[in-house]
């Protein structure tokens, strides 16, 4: 009985498993949140040391997110574009010369001008479009960024897409004091997990 009441005392106070990727990252690329906590988590993360915040997204072991699906994997694509395709080899020179089905300097210059009649044409048609859009009211209003704060925080590795690590801490309301309270309670919860210790209580 001893022996059972010691074993379920030990697991209570070890630290909840962390992924070993996290312990990796050295420097965080922090997405746009609502109501600039971005902006507060990049400030904590500083002054407490846990993290160097990077400006540069190439440079970054991890993303810092308030939001993941659709919108972050497109944001992942937008920031971490895919190599363009390979370009296909240049005809030869000497093919170039040797092709009889060439067109001349005027059969070219009379192309050019038709292009330009086109372009022109297609000016005049978007110019029309333009007009007829003035005059409709615009679309929906845009939702503002404030509603898109939940209060979730991922650090995402940007070339598996794997959350490496996430906690839940909303924010009472969007004052600079309490989001810059949220923000430490974040940094500090992050630097606890990263030394495997146990979360005190507050």
């Amino acid at each position: 009985m001893k022996l059972f009441c010691f074993l379920a005392l030990l697991a209570s106070t070890a630290p909840a498993a962390v992924n070993p990727q996290l312990k990796q990252v050295n420097k965080v690329y922090i997405l746009s949140m609502a109501g600039g906590m971005d902006q507060y988590l990049a400030n904590r993360l500083t002054v407490m040391g846990v993290f160097q915040v990077v400006s540069d997204p190439q440079k970054a072991d991890a993303i810092l997110t308030d939001r993941i699906g659709d919108y972050f994997e497109a944001k992942l694509k937008e920031l971490y574009p895919p190599p363009p395709p390979p370009k296909p080899q240049a005809a030869k020179k000497e093919d170039a010369k040797d092709d009889k089905t060439a067109k001349s300097d005027e059969a070219k210059k009379d192309e050019v001008k038709k292009d330009e009649a086109k372009k022109d044409e297609a000016k005049k048609e978007e110019a029309k479009k333009d007009d007829k859009d003035s005059e409709t009211p615009s679309g929906p209003p845009r939702i503002s960024s404030l509603s898109r704060g939940r209060g979730n925080f991922f650090i995402v590795d940007p070339k598996s897409s794997d959350v490496l690590w996430s906690v839940y801490d909303r924010p009472k309301d969007s004052s600079p004091g309490e989001m810059d309270k949220t923000a430490e309670r974040v940094v500090k919860r992050l630097r606890t997990d990263l030394s495997g210790k146990k979360p005190s209580a507050e």
